[in-house]
Formats: C-alpha cells, sequence, structure tokens
C-alpha cells in the first residue's frame, strides 16, 4: 500500500509539474506578443514632421496662420525659424492644417502665402470650415448617384427590345424658328468679307495679352524641391477628411463664425479676434476628442473646487505683496477667535475639464481674474490690483484633487510673471495623448509653451521664445 500510495503521490505531481510547464509556456509565448505588439507601436511612433499653429479669425471671418512649434524626429523647434529660407518651413505654399477644438476637426486652412511681421512670420490663405466640406461632399454624392443611374437606364436600354424612334428634323429643338417665319440666310453667308479675318486678329490678340500677363511669383522662395527636405501635409495629398468620414465633422455649438467655430478670444486690442489650434502632419494619428463629458451638478463642483484652490494662491500671492510694502499685522482677535484671511472675489472665470489619456481621469484648468480686499501695496489698495490666476489640476480614480500647476501674477510684474492663458488640448507629438497649449502673456510680448500632464505634475514640452 506505501508503495502505491508513493506511486500515484508521484505521478499526480508529475502531471501538475507537466501543467505548470504548459502553462509557463503559455504565458511566455503571450509575453513575447504583447512584448512584439509594443514594439511595433514605438517603431511606428509619429516622429515627424508635425506642425503645430494658430489660427486667427477676425470678425469678418479672414484667418491667417501663426507658427508655434514643429517637431521632426521626435523633437520640438520653433516653427517660425525651422528651415528659413527665408519662408519657414511650417508656411510652405500649399501646406494644410486641420483646425481642432478639444480635438474635434473644424476645417482645413491651406496656406498660399506667407508674410513676414515684426514679431514672426505669419501665412494667409483659404479656409474652408466643416460644414463647407459637407456641403461639398453631399453635392459630390449627388452627383456620383445621378451620373450612376443615367449609366443604368443607358444599359437597361441597350438590353431591352428595340425601339421605334422618328429621325429628328435638322431644325428641330427649342432654338427651331416657328412654323411660316421667314427663313434668313445662314449668318456665314451674310458676315463681312474681312470678318474671318478680324476674328483671327482678335484671337491672336487675346493669346499675345494673355502670355504677356505676368505670371504670379510663388508665395515662397524656400528650398522646396530639396530631396532631403521633409515635408508635412500638401494640398495635394489624399485628404484625411474624406466623403468616408465626412459626418464626423460635427461644428460645435454655440460657434462665433456661423456654427463653424468655437474658439476662445485672443487678448490685445481687438476683442473680435478668435484663434483655434491647427496641426499639419501629413501622417499623423487620426484626430480625438479631449472634452471631458460632465453633467451640470459636477461642474459646479469642479468649479468650487478649483476656486478654492485658485482663492488660496491668490491670497498667498496678496500676502507675499502685502509684506514687501509694510510688516504682516499681528492677527485680530475678536472674543478669542482669531478672524478670517479676506477671501479674493473673481471674474471672468473660465473652467475647462479635459480627458487628455483617454482614462476618464478629468484634467482641469481654471482661469480668473481676481481683486483683493484690505491691504495696500506699494501701488495703492489690494482692491485696485489686478490678480491673474490659472490653476491646473487632476483627479484621481477616488475623487482627490491633486494641483499640478498654479501660476498667479498681478498687472504690476507681467514683466518678470507672466499671464497664462489656455489654448487648448493638442496632441502636438502625435501619441494620440493631448497636451496643453498655453499664450504666456508679458507686458510687452507673448510666447508659447506646452506642457504634458504626467501623473500630478506638468512638464515643459516646448517653451517658445518671447515676441
Amino acid at each position: 500500500m506505501a508503495s502505491l500510495f508513493s506511486s500515484n503521490w508521484y505521478s499526480r505531481w508529475g502531471r501538475l509539474g507537466g501543467r505548470i510547464i504548459a502553462a509557463a509556456g503559455l504565458f511566455a509565448l503571450l509575453f513575447q506578443i504583447v512584448l512584439a505588439q509594443q514594439t511595433h507601436r514605438e517603431t511606428t511612433k509619429d516622429k515627424g514632421p508635425r506642425a503645430v499653429g494658430l489660427l486667427e479669425f477676425n470678425a469678418n471671418g479672414k484667418a491667417q496662420l501663426i507658427p508655434i512649434t514643429i517637431m521632426i524626429d521626435g523633437k520640438f523647434y520653433d516653427a517660425s525659424a525651422y528651415k528659413a529660407s527665408p519662408i519657414p518651413m511650417a508656411l510652405d505654399s500649399g501646406t494644410v492644417y486641420e483646425a481642432l477644438n478639444s480635438g474635434v476637426s473644424q476645417g482645413l486652412f491651406t496656406v498660399k502665402m506667407a508674410r513676414e511681421g515684426k514679431a514672426t512670420w505669419t501665412g494667409e490663405g483659404s479656409w474652408k470650415s466643416a460644414a463647407q466640406i459637407q456641403a461639398e461632399a453631399a453635392r459630390r454624392k449627388l452627383r456620383q448617384s445621378a451620373n450612376a443611374a443615367a449609366a443604368k437606364r443607358n444599359n437597361d436600354d441597350q438590353e431591352g427590345p428595340p425601339v421605334l424612334r422618328r429621325a429628328k428634323s435638322a431644325q428641330s429643338g427649342p432654338d427651331a424658328p416657328p412654323a411660316g417665319a421667314a427663313k434668313t440666310p445662314p449668318a456665314s453667308s451674310t458676315a463681312p468679307a474681312g470678318s474671318s479675318e478680324s476674328s483671327g486678329t482678335a484671337s491672336q490678340s487675346i493669346t499675345t495679352a494673355v502670355a504677356a500677363s505676368p505670371t504670379p511669383s510663388p508665395s515662397t522662395t524656400s528650398d522646396e524641391d530639396d530631396p532631403d527636405r521633409p515635408h508635412l501635409r500638401r494640398e495635394s495629398a489624399p485628404q484625411k477628411m474624406g466623403d468616408e468620414n465626412v459626418e464626423d465633422l460635427k461644428p460645435i455649438a454655440g460657434n462665433p463664425l456661423k456654427g463653424s467655430l468655437a474658439v476662445a478670444s485672443a487678448p490685445g486690442p481687438s476683442a473680435e479676434v478668435r484663434v483655434v489650434a491647427a496641426i499639419s502632419d501629413a501622417g499623423g494619428p487620426e484626430p480625438r476628442p479631449y472634452a471631458f463629458d460632465i453633467k451640470p451638478d459636477e461642474e459646479q463642483r469642479f468649479r468650487n473646487r478649483m476656486l478654492a484652490l485658485a482663492a488660496a494662491e491668490v491670497a498667498a500671492r496678496a500676502k507675499m505683496l502685502a509684506s514687501e510694502s509694510q510688516p504682516a499685522p499681528a492677527a485680530e482677535t475678536r472674543r478669542g477667535r482669531i478672524q478670517k484671511a479676506p477671501q479674493p472675489s473673481f471674474e471672468n472665470v473660465e473652467l475647462r475639464v479635459f480627458d487628455l489619456s483617454n482614462s476618464n481621469e478629468p484634467v482641469l484648468i481654471l482661469s480668473a481674474k481676481a481683486h483683493m480686499p484690505g491691504a495696500r501695496t506699494l501701488a495703492g489698495p489690494a482692491s485696485a490690483l489686478d490678480y491673474f490666476v490659472t490653476v491646473v489640476a487632476r483627479e484621481d480614480i477616488y475623487g482627490d484633487l491633486h494641483k499640478a500647476l498654479a501660476n498667479v501674477t498681478d498687472g504690476q510684474h507681467l514683466d518678470v510673471l507672466p499671464k497664462l492663458d489656455l489654448i487648448d488640448a493638442v496632441d502636438v507629438d502625435g501619441d494620440g495623448r493631448g497636451e496643453l497649449l498655453f499664450r504666456q502673456v508679458y507686458d510687452q510680448g507673448s510666447a508659447y509653451v506646452v506642457y504634458r500632464v504626467i501623473g500630478n505634475q506638468l512638464w515643459p514640452l516646448y517653451q517658445g521664445a518671447v515676441g
């Protein structure tokens, strides 16, 4: 019995060991497959060229492009200066930019001409909204359907039984004269003898005028024909916005430009200027929406929590400025209780919520202008000083809010500490994740910066020069 028990025990453990070895082999095979897929994704990651710009729309709908950054081989450069000879590569004639609002396509802008301004280059060209693209696609489909129906009718007529038809007279039709009308000789018999000669002279003069007319010079003088020069999305290249996905190009409601764009106001003297981010990439990924879908009550909850973070940042900034002008007074007490610190009042509050990584973890950006009551500063009452605050935070899966960035400045220190204005969430590097594009506003100019959200921190991916 003992030997029989031991043999059965060894037999069972042998079978179990074989299963363990087989499972380990299967796991190793699956691991190799996953590793190969990950390696393939890394090798096919977009390395550029991929250009990011800013489309500015005036009140009359005219658009111009401001180049921001361009990615070449995974590295970012100033798009207004990269391969400028003298026109930068980002503004080559025929380059197509796709306008995106929170990752949703709004239309196409094709660069036709580049102009050099005081601070940077700008591109001028033609704008075609998503609504116009939809209308053109619908017209093409109608024409194709009509042509297909006509071809089908012709085939049916050819395949059917023979049909007798009357021969049409030479002057039948809508232009035929009525019965009994006097017949007039053909125009050729009554034309003057020199008519053919004069007609030939006129045709020759028109041809000469066309040949002598000045040919419009190309809008660029750059080395576009260089075989080693990379190219962005070109006008002649197949468009990503084909008939097959034109239904996805839905204009966002509340659009200030006749429903074709939903964009933010640009800072400056002209409040009629609207801006929207744009990307040009010949082989990049398809855009995806970054807006986080929230309900009104959830949005109010986010707003209150972000305003609490912003209030703490503004109060700290005001306390620092007050301590520079006069010693900090002792905390006043009333019946043994310490009075609460004064709280700022906010205006022009704007809250944006994004899902940048498609992980259902919202990233919140709040920007506002604030005023502090109470203490005085070197320039006068604190209530007369404008504070500008921008706070970026991320909510984790447990509902906790983590501050990733806080930028607070005031109207007296814009020369050293800029105001941070959010432009939009943009996929700058073409990996499918969204980055945050900001404009840094100084008292003497502005610059652009791109941040990538990693955990509870913001990492600068690109920092432009002040211009």
